[in-house]
């Protein structure tokens, strides 16, 4: 067997690894999270009114981002449990990515929607797209210590049929 001086061993291993691809790998790109970073915001809020004219619901658009673990929270208590049956039967849900509040601002200042007091923070709109209530004062920006009856008073506050 030959034996390889250090310069040769390190030679062969820049070879290789230079043949190999190396992708950069952001915290983002690791694990897609519920809110759509690449959405058209005012396209899912228009799919989501009509939907909710059909099904004659309320449209709740929750304002959020992937990193905000009280969005995560949120998200998570819509999806299981008393709470997540009560939002589904009441609301057609859609969410809007805020980015570090770099994006969709545009969206939620139209709705009259603040996001200066933390997210997630939600807007409630009529079946004909019209804003019946929004989270004002940072009503869910703890949500993951807010138990279901606390999150779900904040809903049954907005948007009163």
């Amino acid at each position: 067997m030959k034996r390889r001086t250090a310069t040769q061993f390190l030679t062969a291993a820049l070879i290789a690894f230079s043949a190999v691809s190396v992708t950069p790998v952001h915290a983002a790109d690791t694990a897609a999270g519920p809110y759509d970073e690449q959405a058209d915001a005012r396209a899912d809020i228009n799919k989501a009114v009509a939907r909710a004219a059909k099904d004659g619901k309320q449209v709740l658009v929750v304002y959020g981002a992937n990193w905000c673990k009280d969005c995560l929270a949120l998200n998570k208590g819509f999806n299981e449990g008393h709470l997540g049956g009560a939002v589904d039967k009441r609301f057609v849900t859609v969410k809007v990515n805020v980015g570090r509040f770099d994006k969709n601002v545009d969206v939620a200042n139209q709705m009259g929607v603040t996001l200066k007091k933390g997210i997630p923070t939600v807007a409630v709109l009529a079946g004909d797209g019209q804003v019946l209530g929004t989270t004002q004062g940072g009503e869910l920006a703890d949500a993951r210590n807010m138990g279901e009856d606390a999150v779900m008073g904040v809903l049954n506050s907005l948007g009163k049929r």
